[in-house]
């Protein structure tokens, strides 16, 4: 059965996909700034601690989380960075991002890959949910010495 969405969905749905793409932007740009305004104060983040990854860890405000790129970029190599969105699915305050991501630790030289589902909640214009699932045995192995 198809339920045709209503105005205030489709609006939600959109408001939604503007705050993704320009959350995407914003990261790729690395503005960590912008990324803070992004976030809402408080976000419910969801990452699977790894002790031995330094830009792993538990995170909850706004710029907590905004800071997390600027870290990631400090403990990798920026020219080995690769990451690929395959979808990116909208249903109201929620998006859902599959796809790929590698890289190099600086540190060791070793390399990580896999795929990721990161899932976002936009309240008031604002992400107040991060959840991403990724290859985290991978990315710790390249972080082991």
């Amino acid at each position: 059965m198809f339920v045709k969405s209503s105005p205030a969905g489709f609006d939600c749905a959109a408001s939604t996909r503007a705050v993704v793409e320009e959350f995407l932007a914003a990261r790729l740009a690395g503005d960590t700034g912008r990324l803070t305004e992004i976030f809402a104060d408080e976000v419910d983040w969801v990452l699977a601690e790894n002790p031995g990854v330094p830009w792993i860890r538990p995170r909850s405000t706004g710029a907590e989380c905004a800071a997390q790129g600027a870290e990631l970029m400090e403990h990798t190599v920026p020219e080995d960075a690769r990451a690929s969105v395959d979808a990116l699915l909208v249903d109201g305050a929620d998006a859902v991002l599959t796809g790929y991501l590698a890289g190099t630790v600086r540190a060791t030289g070793k390399s990580f890959e896999g795929p990721f589902a990161l899932r976002l909640t936009v309240e008031g214009g604002r992400i107040t949910r991060h959840h991403l699932y990724e290859n985290s045995l991978s990315i710790a192995e390249a972080c082991a010495p």
